[in-house]
């Protein structure tokens, strides 16, 4: 799936050479949603059972391929697991990091847009992603459902589902026929396949109109793509080296200084992958979605607007080191790992304009309802991770010399997420024979820092240099006691675990 996201991506930049505007270059924005020639001359209805039988069909079909092709013990269902899991109630699970906190927000994303591509807003969108996840823990599974899954499914799949929805709606042109047609309906469909699905039940797939049939008209956007190598260093006992290939997508859709009462007028996108060994090749999505805006301050030079912002993160990596000592608590061989799907906050975007430079710096501070982050010591099916729920603040300055001629920017980020259902001092070491947990993790308190840097040098017309540095850091202090001699114990202890990376890439802007 990360390699269909990385094509569709690149597809999307290379094949179809979509015209977008900078953001910085457009001092008056408030024509970015003005209806076009380019945009729906129609208010789409509402379909519910359309919507609700595609929700239905996709669980049924991906249960069908659990059950009869991969053969999953945990499609086994019937009326007696059905049950149970009513009886039962919501358990923590132990799946991966990446399928908790990417794959099934993901899933999510489709449910979302099972709603959305019927006619429905955001907030009601919302409402099929989180039916759709109920369906799924309830009655598609034998084994228990999630407490996790039920809540970063749909939330996380609402920030997923819209990101992909509106970028599926800059790619469409119902005015074009043939094999562009062919190919932008295609691109469409892969970008959010429930909308592709309902273009296809429609016939709008392949019907001629006279407006391009796009539903937010033609909001600005950035998009930069950028390949190239990654150098990777643990700062834990010995100083290890990797390297690898790096791919980094960054998108900014609409205007983040423009008041909006409609949810992702305005978001930002990133993703970073990898090709190096021992390394996930999915290490980084970042998304921030505004749900309201206000601005207060609106001149030629200055820009401040505040608003509730959406949040979506996540970070993994895998082991780089190799002095681990089995049953020895150390920092874990796996530097850090986190994700957030289920955050919000407050924000504020300021600008300041020069006739030369240009400075651009946010600010968010958010409530954690669920995340997790990397543990030293709990293991348990896939799951190396605490849950919990806390705060984050993040900080992001960026600046532009000379018409972007060298840009630079710097990006700081704190998470606090705090475990508190987790295993007493006698029994935090888990079998893989014992039954499930019902636990959080380790009773803990996780801390989780990245800053980075970022220096761009303009080459040739829309292709950059870039220089960037990475520096991680993972704090879990532990709220339990560890024999440290035969004489003396602590009873609460933190472990660090840290990671540099440094980039050299080439970046494409459209």
């Amino acid at each position: 799936m990360i390699r269909i996201l990385l094509w569709v991506v690149v597809c999307f930049c290379f094949v179809f050479n979509v015209q977008s505007q900078s953001i910085d270059s457009l001092p008056q924005r408030r024509i970015l949603y003005e209806k076009t020639a380019d945009s729906v001359s129609y208010q789409k209805k509402k379909h519910f059972w359309r919507a609700a039988g595609e929700m239905f069909d996709l669980n049924v079909g991906l249960w069908a391929f659990d059950r009869y092709v991969l053969d999953g013990h945990y499609a086994r269902i019937s009326w007696n697991t059905i049950k149970a899991n009513f009886k039962n109630g919501f358990d923590w699970d132990n799946d991966h990091l990446s399928t908790n906190m990417f794959a099934h927000p993901y899933h999510g994303s489709l449910y979302f847009n099972a709603g959305r591509a019927n006619g429905f807003n955001f907030w009601q969108s919302e409402l099929f992603a989180l039916g759709g996840s109920a369906m799924w823990e309830m009655f598609m599974e034998s084994e228990y459902p999630s407490k996790n899954d039920i809540i970063a499914t749909p939330i996380g799949g609402a920030a997923l589902g819209e990101v992909f929805y509106r970028t599926s709606d800059l790619v469409l042109d119902e005015r074009t026929s043939g094999s562009e047609r062919f190919g932008r309906e295609a691109l469409s469909f892969l970008l959010s396949p429930m909308r592709g699905l309902t273009r296809i039940l429609t016939g709008d797939a392949w019907e001629k109109k006279p407006t391009a049939g796009r539903e937010f008209g033609n909001p600005s956007y950035q998009f930069d793509v950028s390949l190239g190598m990654r150098l990777l260093t643990s700062h834990d006992n010995e100083r290890l080296l990797k390297a690898g290939a790096r791919a980094r997508i960054n998108l900014e859709y609409g205007d983040r200084y423009a008041p909006s009462k409609r949810p992702y007028d305005y978001f930002s996108l990133l993703l970073e992958l990898n090709v190096m060994k021992t390394q996930p090749i999915l290490s980084r999505v970042e998304i921030i979605g505004g749900l309201f805006t206000k601005e207060v301050i609106d001149t030629k030079r200055c820009n401040l607007t505040l608003g509730v912002y959406q949040h979506f993160d996540f970070f993994d990596s895998d082991t780089i080191r190799t002095d681990y000592t089995p049953g020895v608590l150390e920092p874990c061989v796996v530097p850090y790992k986190l994700g957030t799907p289920a955050s919000a906050g407050g924000g504020v975007m300021f600008r300041y304009q020069l006739p030369r430079f240009t400075l651009h710096v946010a600010g968010h501070a958010n409530g954690i309802l669920l995340g997790g982050i990397l543990s030293d010591s709990y293991r348990y099916y896939h799951r190396n991770y605490n849950w919990g729920s806390g705060f984050s603040a993040k900080l992001n300055v960026k600046g532009s010399f000379s018409d972007d001629k060298l840009s630079f920017a710097l990006n700081n980020q704190f998470y606090r997420l705090y475990s508190r259902n987790g295993y007493s001092d006698q029994d935090y070491f888990p079998q893989p024979s014992d039954p499930p947990a019902d636990v959080e993790g380790d009773n803990s308190r996780g801390t989780f820092y990245h800053l980075e840097g970022q220096i761009n040098y303009n080459v040739w017309r829309h292709l950059s240099l870039t220089a960037r540095c990475d520096w991680f850091r993972r704090s879990t202090f532990y709220n339990r006691s560890v024999e440290i001699s035969p004489s003396a114990s602590v009873s609460a202890f933190p472990i660090d675990s840290k990671q540099l990376s440094f980039q050299l890439m080439l970046t494409y802007r459209l």
